[in-house]
């Protein structure tokens, strides 16, 4: 293997290498900026009011999608400002996935990587640094992240703690009967602890061991199903097994790592070894992560 000397272009004003075409490049493979399995949903997107949104990306199989603003040299406030502006239109209107802000320039400043770190964690926001880097006639794109958005706590860390409800709660915002499902559930778990219980909180059903959370599965009980979330590894192996059974598998969410299972309670009956086995796994995983 032969070292090359690579030389380093600086794309603002280039009488070849545009905007346009660093964004073609990246719309012909998403991948390059390293923000994992995404897909091109759109290009120059308008904004109702505020311009174009350079590259919409998707996740290839999850929900979240990502606000894409390009920049050749360094950044600046205008960039910044649309970036973020591009993002919350984007996220207003389609609240059903999660959003992030994307800025990519040829130099991410220190004094504006200062700025938008003051966003993080308030708003999802991804910086990355371009490098286009020439050997001979051929020349190449690099993409560096050099600021990742924050990632959140889990459920049971925080504002779920003090947000406790009760039995009778759920059963008011779901019903007795799928309130009913997440007991028979427990009812499994508890063959690996007899100490599980169910712990009521705000947004979802958890469980619970000598009074800490440990939630390897979730319920949220509505009124006519409930929605099972083991903690689970995704896989293509666990995916056909799901499959399989027949159960109804809503997606995989990526961001906490559960499946999201559509449980009725006849499914308890017709698929009690798969549920089992879901638990069993998901007890396993949650036990290495834990010692």
């Amino acid at each position: 293997m032969n070292y090359a000397q690579f030389e380093r272009l600086n794309l603002k004003g280039h009488p070849i290498f545009s905007e346009k075409w660093v964004q073609d490049r990246i719309a012909q493979d998403p991948s390059i900026l390293g923000l994992g399995d995404v897909v091109l949903k759109d290009k120059e997107r308008v904004q109702p009011k505020a311009g174009r949104l350079d590259l919409l990306l998707q996740e290839a199989d999850g929900n979240r999608r990502y606000e894409v603003e390009i920049q050749l040299g360094a950044t600046d406030e205008s960039h910044l400002i649309r970036t973020i502006e591009y993002w919350d239109i984007e996220r207003k209107r389609y609240p059903q996935y999660e959003h992030t802000a994307v800025i990519v320039a040829e130099n991410i400043t220190s004094r504006f990587l200062n700025v938008i770190s003051l966003f993080n964690g308030m708003i999802p926001l991804v910086a990355i640094q371009m490098n286009a880097l020439k050997f001979g006639d051929h020349v190449g794109l690099v993409f560096t992240t050099v600021l990742d958005h924050m990632p959140l706590g889990l459920v049971d860390e925080d504002e779920e703690i003090a947000e406790t409800t009760d039995r009778a709660y759920w059963e008011q915002r779901g019903s007795k009967q799928t309130v009913v499902l997440a007991d028979r559930l427990l009812d499994m778990a508890k063959k690996h602890d007899p100490k599980f219980e169910l712990k009521y909180n705000k947004f979802y059903i958890g469980l619970a061991r000598d009074g800490q959370a440990f939630n390897f599965l979730i319920f949220r009980p509505k009124k006519g199903f409930m929605r099972f979330e083991p903690l689970l590894r995704d896989s293509p192996e666990m995916q056909e097994r799901l499959e399989a059974s027949g159960l109804d598998v809503m997606d995989y969410d990526k961001r906490w790592g559960r499946y999201r299972i559509r449980l009725q309670p006849s499914d308890l009956e017709k698929n009690r070894g798969m549920l089992e086995a879901i638990i069993a796994e998901a007890y396993t995983d949650a036990n290495k992560d834990w010692d």
